[in-house]
């Protein structure tokens, strides 16, 4: 009865995970541009994401632009790219390659070597998402906090950590925790 739970919690988990990755690869909000001077008064506000960049007015209008060339953009970002992309499809198989394993449990009692192969693919590969997640997301939040406080970057280029980054740190701990429930099996 435990083994159920625990394999439904994962699999819980891993959804809300999977879901998460998915959100932060789309979400414009990586980097949000920062107002450090005394102007208290702000009429933009600048989105930077893996895809595009916004402008917000005044809360009012939103102007979002993909980025022009896939040449033009620093190898970084790229690499980001890769990584969330990877990191999506990954999340989607381990989401499929769990739900087999728990269904299999459920509905036979026969083998316990197949159930253990599934379940364990599914938690390694819950791991290995929360693994490529986590490599873009803290990358991007430790090249913010080093630009913030570096005196030679001006204010205006200066940037904030977006809500993409924090959903991606989440989604991390989901994936990396229902991979750790299902590799316990």
């Amino acid at each position: 009865m435990a083994c159920c739970v625990l394999q439904i919690t994962g699999l819980i988990l891993g959804g809300a995970g999977m879901v998460g990755t998915l959100a932060a690869t789309i979400m414009p909000q990586w980097r949000v541009s920062a107002y450090i001077d005394g102007n208290i008064v702000v009429f933009e506000s600048i989105w930077e994401g893996l895809w595009m960049d916004c402008i917000s007015q005044m809360g009012l209008r939103l102007q979002c632009k993909f980025y022009d060339s896939l040449l033009a953009l620093p190898p970084p970002l790229e690499a980001f790219r890769a990584l969330m992309c990877i990191a999506v499809i990954l999340s989607v198989l381990s989401f499929l390659m769990a739900i087999v394993g728990v269904k299999y449990t459920h509905s036979t009692k026969e083998d316990p070597q197949g159930i253990s192969i599934f379940i364990l693919a599914a938690g390694l590969a819950f791991i290995l998402t929360g693994a490529l997640v986590l490599i873009p997301v803290s990358w991007t939040g430790a090249n913010i906090i080093r630009d913030f406080y570096n005196p030679e970057v001006p204010a205006p280029l200066k940037r904030e950590l977006g809500a993409a980054l924090y959903v991606g740190w989440v989604s991390t701990a989901l994936l990396i925790t229902a991979g750790a429930m299902y590799c316990h099996f």
